[in-house]
């Protein structure tokens, strides 16, 4: 089969509802991994948990607005949590909009609020899996995206 033949399949679209679902549910899921304790914020944070227990994260969540992207080091740490991701099963998108996702998990209203949420990795509680309706929506998300050889796809959260 040649690329052409690929490309002129039906893929899965790429439409708004899809996407706003797909904030909505990224939303959800934060609140309720942040009620639960299972929320890491942090590139360092989130890389010595990735190094320490992988088998225990069951999503990634890396965000950078348009500044952010002429960052080198930030960049190349993304690069690495994406493989790393990958190559151990994880889950992961991008969200453009790290204002408004601090403003979901609450950064800066309390002393111990995380302050960088470029990386925000999603943990089981305990040893039984977590079935969270949102988190089962982002990971039917992250495959139909795969499908199309989108890897990372991007979310838009909901204002």
């Amino acid at each position: 089969m040649t690329l052409e033949e690929v490309r002129s399949q039906d893929t899965v679209p790429e439409s708004t509802a899809r996407m706003q679902g797909a904030g909505k549910a990224l939303h959800e899921l934060l609140l309720s991994a942040q009620r639960q304790g299972c929320l890491t914020a942090g590139v360092y944070e989130s890389a010595k948990v990735l190094n320490v227990d992988p088998d225990n994260v069951t999503f990634c969540v890396l965000a950078a607005d348009a500044e952010d992207e002429g960052d080198i080091a930030l960049q190349i740490h993304f690069t690495l949590i994406q493989a790393f991701c990958c190559e151990n099963d994880i889950d992961i998108v991008r969200v453009g909009d790290v204002q408004r996702l601090a403003a979901i998990v609450g950064a800066g209203e309390e002393a111990g609020a995380p302050g960088d949420l470029h990386c925000i990795l999603i943990s089981n509680p305990n040893e039984d899996a977590w079935k969270d309706p949102a988190l089962e929506k982002l990971s039917l998300f992250c495959e139909e995206s795969r499908s199309v050889n989108d890897w990372v796809p991007s979310i838009t959260l909901p204002e």
